[in-house]
Formats: structure tokens, sequence, C-alpha cells
């Protein structure tokens, strides 16, 4: 929903003799079934929920910024959790958790905070970056992290899509099925594509979106539909009806999670 209608939760009290950490996530998700917990899978929260027990000898339970899908990458994932165990300084939790965890997920930082401060619900936006290239450009070392496609639409179109997403709208053409999110509307802030040279030779297009808030899917839903609509060269007021209709179907393709990363969450 538009931030202007949120209705988070505001009280997060620390109960006596607690601490609440949080921490900086960076994590490769080729390998899990996302963020979340889930019967079954393997999850990067049930991993460092692992390792937190270790180096706590406590059980704790970790609160995510947001959840990530299957495949999905993060460099800037924010989690926070509430302890008794005061032995740890918060800024070597990297030291002391890493050892215990994957080389695909890497604690980057951590801080101590306040009961004000909640991973999920003091969040003032999230950012998302989704990479492409051409598959003439393509290499192994590229296996899972970016999306392909023939070849780059123009610029200047994909752009021109870009704009139209920014601002306050009903998104529910790029929401997926089973999204259960309680409204469809979200506040968006930046949507931009770039083109910047790939250290593994060639150009990598990337779109970079920022908004209060995102649904099931929908990053990778605007991502393939630009890109699909760029490839026909297709006028910006068609994509703007496809926006308008408010509708699933008019939604192009769903560009794959292994292009996808969670950038940067802001807080106050």
């Amino acid at each position: 929903m538009a931030k202007q209608d949120w209705k988070r939760p505001t009280d997060f009290p620390l109960l006596p003799g607690y601490r609440r950490i949080r921490l900086l996530i960076s994590y490769d998700g080729s390998g899990f079934a996302g963020w979340q917990r889930q019967k079954g899978v393997m999850t990067v929260q049930e991993l460092l929920e692992k390792a937190l027990l270790k180096v706590l000898k406590e059980e704790v339970t970790l609160f995510g910024s947001g959840r990530t899908d299957a495949k999905v990458h993060a460099i800037g994932q924010v989690a926070h959790f509430d302890t008794t165990n005061q032995s740890v300084p918060p800024q070597a939790f990297p030291l002391a958790l890493n050892p215990h965890l994957p080389h695909s997920i890497r604690v980057v930082e951590g801080h101590l905070e306040s009961e004000k401060f909640h991973a999920r619900f003091t969040s003032l936006s999230r950012e998302y970056r989704y990479y492409t290239k051409e598959i003439a450009h393509y290499t192994p070392f590229e296996s899972g992290r970016v999306g392909l496609v023939r070849k780059f639409p123009p610029l200047e179109l994909l752009n021109s899509y870009a704009k139209v997403l920014i601002g306050t709208h009903d998104f529910s053409t790029f929401s997926a099925a089973g999204d259960q999110s309680h409204s469809t509307i979200r506040d968006l802030y930046e949507s931009e594509f770039s083109l910047e040279t790939s250290p593994w030779g060639g150009e990598v297009l990337i779109y970079r979106v920022r908004a209060n808030a995102f649904m099931m899917h929908q990053v990778r839903s605007m991502v393939g539909t630009m890109l699909q609509m760029g490839e026909k060269g297709e006028p910006v007021a068609t994509f703007a009806e496809c926006l308008a209709a408010k509708e699933r179907l008019k939604a192009g393709r769903t560009a794959p999670p292994g292009g996808l990363y969670l950038w940067r969450i802001e807080y106050a």
C-alpha cells in the first residue's frame, strides 16, 4: 500500500536482559529456496539461525527486512534478532558467524540497536537491481546471476517505460497470482535503466528501482514486460495502458530470478 496508508506496528519492546542486534547480510541466492525458513528446503534464514545458535548457545528468531524468492540474491539484506547473550560485541558478529556459514552467505556488518528498530517495520524503502546481458556476451561466470536477452532494446525507450512506473500506482498488473498483500498500491520513487561494462566482457543492462515496498515477483514482472515491449518497439502509451489496466494478463513475461538483487534497505 502507499506509505501514507501504512498501518505498521510501532512498538517493538525488548525484554529485560535482552539486546537487539542488526545484521547486514549478503548472499548468492542460487542454491536457496529464498530467504524465509520453509519446511524441507534450504533457506538463508534457516542457515543464519543455525549459525547464531552455535555462536550464542541459545535459539533466536531472525527478522528480515523482507523476503527474497528462490534464486534471488542480496547485496544489502538487513535482519535483526534479540538475545540475552552479551559476550559477542555487535561489530564482531561477522567474524563470529561467517565460519559457520557457507561461502554463499556472508554477514557483512553487526550493530547494536534500540527497541525502536525493526528490520521490517521501520524500513522506509528498499532498492532492487536487475542485471541483464545479451546472449552473445554471456560467460560461464555469470551463470545464475544475470537475465539473458538476444539484443538490448534501445536504452531511451526502456527509460521512457521506466518513468511511467514512478509515483503512487496500483501495480496489480505486475503482481504474482500467489501474492497475499493487503493492497496492490505502492509508492515507487526511482526507476531507471543504465548500461555498464561487465567485468566478464560486453555490456550489462542494469535496472534500478526503489519503492516503499514490492509485491511478490513485482520487480521481475516489470523488468520482463519492459524488455519484451522494448524488443517489439511498443510505444510508451502501450506500456502505460498495461500498468493502468490492473490486469495480470496484460503483463509480459516474468524475468528469471537469477538477475535480481536486493541492493539496499533504507532506514531513518
